[in-house]
């Protein structure tokens, strides 16, 4: 195997490790579709920066996404405060709205339609080791958090920006699918009693596997990916909990 192939796997090993924390965090909470409203007001905000600004920069890229992922965090855990038993169904249409955003966003840009489809489902054979190493270091930085306890992502005035942060950075890299997924599966196996540490490993040998099924079948990297970690996923509703 060529050593190319490093750096999606670090890319995808590292996004792991920043996500899963944060997705136990998500199913405590009750705000499963967070993950989808976030990523997708981030995948929304870069699309508009490309629409609006003339040839931008990566980094001004990234600070749009970044400003639209905190703008839909800030929105989500005002709902989440404001109306609690309706929360899931006003952050789908909070999905829903940036969703519409990003489409029309992309009409108005020339290559828009590549890059919202490269933004549903990133070809993660195609990360970089500037990306990786992005991405490895929000790991470091949310694994040093979640050592912190519920001091820093137990309280939502420090769970929500990161949560953002962190989504407006994976999404470029990850595509939204397997940021998704990355957040949700391990979260559900670690409900069924398995220790975080163990379901990270087990999300890297699937996600690894879909990895390599993309590099040897040569079909879409961050589709196959997201359908490995999505059947291991739905796989935690029949297996025995852990005690």
């Amino acid at each position: 195997m060529d050593f190319w192939f490093l750096a999606p796997t670090l890319a995808l090993l590292a996004g792991l490790a920043a996500l899963a924390p944060l997705g136990v965090q998500v199913l405590a909470r009750g705000v499963v579709f967070i993950d989808l409203a976030v990523a997708q007001a981030a995948a929304g905000a870069g699309l508009a920066a490309g629409a609006l600004v003339d040839h931008p920069s990566p980094l001004v890229t990234q600070v749009w996404a970044a400003a639209g992922a905190l703008l839909c965090a800030g929105l989500v855990a005002l709902l989440v405060r404001r109306w609690p038993p309706q929360r899931e169904a006003l952050i789908g249409l909070v999905y829903v709205t940036g969703a519409s955003v990003a489409v029309l966003a992309a009409r108005a840009d020339p290559h828009g339609r590549d890059r919202l489809l490269e933004l549903l489902a990133a070809d993660l054979l195609w990360a970089d080791w500037s990306q990786a190493g992005l991405l490895a270091a929000v790991a470091a930085g949310v694994m040093t958090l979640q050592r912190l306890g519920a001091r820093v992502l137990g309280h939502d005035g420090g769970f929500y920006p990161v949560f953002a942060l962190v989504a407006s950075i994976a999404v470029p890299v990850l595509g939204l699918f397997v940021v998704f997924v990355a957040l949700i599966a391990p979260a559900l196996w670690v409900r069924r009693g398995w220790a975080l540490g163990l379901a990270l490993a087990a999300a890297a040998t699937a996600g690894a596997l879909g990895l390599l099924a993309s590099w040897a079948w040569d079909a879409p990297s961050g589709a196959c990916v997201a359908l490995a970690l999505s059947l291991w996923g739905a796989a935690s509703a029949v297996a025995p909990r852990s005690r």
